[in-house]
């Protein structure tokens, strides 16, 4: 198996769809303080399936609210603005993560759930550790496996070369695919970020995501998306071979302030949550 070059990532990155651009727009409503909940309902309104799946994900468990949000109004009063655009983002990703991906054996739809456990995980890590923004870091793990979709056919080919590279030098399978393939799903990951224009930390955090001790734009970020990852692994939710022999940072734990009960919580809320299928559904 010979080693990518750069170009063909950069190609393959490029062949990705960009961000919707009703996405777009509710990403820069959501920044200007002179936006009203009007305003967003009226650009949202303009994909129907975006809206839908908005709507089913602030209805579900992990929001908690007692009654139906029953519209996009609705949902930006008893959320905020923050929230609703990192659920605005997981709807407009979700058909592109939810792929098979037989590369990194993972069944269809296992990615997404993968990806949604790592987000809503991230979001529950941050509040504990007191890291101000919840949607970053919903938003920063939810994408951080996004540099599988890219890697996914190459994968097919070296998937039983990069195992037995795990299995035979007892080494991480992110290290694995550095050695075989000459590129990492991280490093992938943060060239779509880059192409979707998102903030420099969160491209840290994808590109980072398995080694945060490497961080420097924002090491607590960084720190809860590994975390993030680790916690959606350990649950052996979307594991795929991506999770063998996967260390969890200690210093990652110790800048966070959290220890292995902490995480434990962590774990036992998420499994409450996820008795609410509908969190992982696309349509």
């Amino acid at each position: 198996m010979g080693k990518i070059s750069v170009e063909s990532i950069v190609e393959a990155v490029n062949d990705l769809p960009a961000l919707p651009h009703v996405v777009v727009q509710v990403i820069k409503l959501t920044e200007d303080p002179d936006s009203t909940a009007q305003d967003i309902n009226r650009v949202l309104s303009q994909d129907q399936a975006i809206t839908a799946r908005v709507l089913k994900m602030a209805n579900s468990a992990f929001y908690g609210f007692p009654r139906r949000i029953g519209s996009v109004t609705d949902a930006i009063v008893l959320l905020g603005f923050r929230t609703l655009r990192s659920i605005v983002m997981a709807a407009s990703v979700s058909d592109i993560l939810v792929q098979e991906m037989q590369g990194y054996a993972l069944e269809y739809g296992e990615l997404w759930r993968h990806s949604q456990c790592a987000a809503m995980a991230a979001r529950l890590i941050a509040r504990r550790s007191k890291f101000a923004l919840l949607d970053l870091a919903y938003t920063a793990a939810l994408l951080h496996d996004i540099g599988k979709v890219i890697l996914n056919s190459t994968m097919q080919e070296a998937y039983r070369e990069v195992v037995a590279k795990v299995t035979d030098d007892n080494i991480s399978f992110i290290d694995a695919e550095d050695e075989i393939l000459g590129f990492n799903h991280a490093q992938v990951g943060a060239r779509v970020a880059e192409k979707w224009n998102l903030p420099p930390e969160t491209v840290e955090a994808i590109q980072l995501h398995h080694s945060p001790d490497e961080a420097q734009v924002n090491k607590r970020l960084t720190a809860i998306v590994h975390l993030a990852d680790a916690v959606s692994v350990a649950m052996g939710i979307g594991m795929g071979i991506d999770g063998m022999l996967y260390p969890m940072s200690g210093e990652a734990m110790q800048l966070l302030g959290l220890d292995e009960i902490e995480i434990e919580n962590i774990i036992s809320e998420l499994i409450d949550v996820f008795c609410d299928q509908q969190i992982f559904e696309v349509k």
